[in-house]
């Protein structure tokens, strides 16, 4: 098992290397399932966009916090693709999974399926990354926990999210 973390004390256990205040990817991990009904829709019987949006940050936020175990804000939603339409009386499948942390902040991948209930078929329809920083209870950023980087998948999102976030930085920089 391969671990990741920042400023964490090493401690060894049963002969396994753990990192203090850590935590797997899969403990906060999100599946939520929503119906699409007819005011999610607009006059085409397709989703607003902006709903989609609004579970993402949903999604998103939920990781982020059992993550963290604190209060999130968002601080950006740095990509977002719409892949396919989604249609009304569908059902959304919304995966969320915390794929890079820092000090204070962390990115949320979602990825966003479609299903048609009639025939069963599912649809990519959007992913998004997303970035959140936890709140102490004074209101202000706060340390979060490391990231353990149990799979490869784990190991793969974190490396791409960790190049995602010197692009985010160097723009704010640059800005």
């Amino acid at each position: 098992m391969t671990l990741v973390g920042t400023a964490c004390a090493l401690f060894f256990w049963k002969g396994i290397c753990t990192l203090k205040n850590s935590k797997p990817v899969s403990s906060s991990q999100v599946v939520m399932t929503q119906l699409v009904l007819p005011s999610h829709t607009n006059s085409l019987g397709t989703i607003f966009g902006g709903t989609i949006m609004s579970w993402i940050d949903i999604a998103a936020a939920i990781a982020a916090q059992r993550h963290s175990n604190k209060e999130v804000v968002t601080a950006s939603i740095d990509r977002l693709d719409f892949v396919a339409p989604v249609y009304k009386g569908w059902v959304v499948n919304l995966k969320a999974s915390v794929n890079f942390t820092s000090r204070t902040s962390m990115e949320v991948g979602v990825r966003v399926d479609a299903e048609n209930p009639k025939t069963g078929e599912m649809f990519h329809t959007a992913s998004a990354y997303c970035t959140f920083v936890a709140l102490g209870s004074n209101g202000k950023p706060t340390e979060i926990p490391s990231l353990e980087l149990v799979t490869e998948d784990d190991k793969r999102r974190y490396e791409q999210a960790q190049r995602r976030r010197e692009i985010r930085l160097q723009n704010k920089a640059n800005s």
